[in-house]
């Protein structure tokens, strides 16, 4: 029994079999949750645990299952920003810097991803259709999953 849990863990690790729409949107991350969540009548909610990649780099997701359609969507921050102290010389106290780190390097002009499993063609262009309604939205589109070098980063 122990093997084909682990079995499924790996298949499911390496499954890109999801449609990732990227957002461009200065709103915060819970204010553009409830525009989705209003508009395309989603119910995402803020996870408990943020994606940590390392201990500085902490990313806000929410999530929803949405059983009857048998779609698990998650949207997920690009963005995060980091503090770092900078040691400083002589009698001054060490100076905190904030700096901007990103889920998808390649993609830092995005500021969320909605990622969605199993999404059927016309439910998809119509939810992205929606989202680009929304009036903080600067642009919402389609991302090709497949030439992202980062995807390893939206697979959780």
């Amino acid at each position: 029994m122990g093997m084909l849990t682990t079995h499924k863990i790996s298949a499911d690790l390496y499954d890109d079999g999801f449609s990732l729409i990227a957002i461009h949107s200065n709103l915060e991350d819970y204010a553009i949750t409830y525009a989705i969540n209003s508009i395309c009548g989603l119910y995402l909610k803020r996870m408990e645990k943020d994606l940590h990649l390392d201990d500085r780099m902490s990313f806000s997701v929410f999530d929803w299952d949405d059983e009857i359609n048998d779609e698990y969507w998650t949207l997920i921050s690009n963005k995060c920003e980091v503090e770092e102290e900078i040691p400083s010389l002589g009698l001054f106290e060490n100076n905190i810097s904030k700096r901007t780190d990103y889920l998808v390097r390649e993609r830092k002009e995005v500021d969320y991803f909605l990622k969605v499993d199993a999404a059927d063609e016309t439910m998809f262009s119509h939810k992205i259709k929606s989202i680009n309604q929304i009036a903080k939205v600067i642009t919402a589109y389609p991302l090709d999953t497949q030439n992202l070098k980062s995807k390893r980063n939206l697979i959780f």
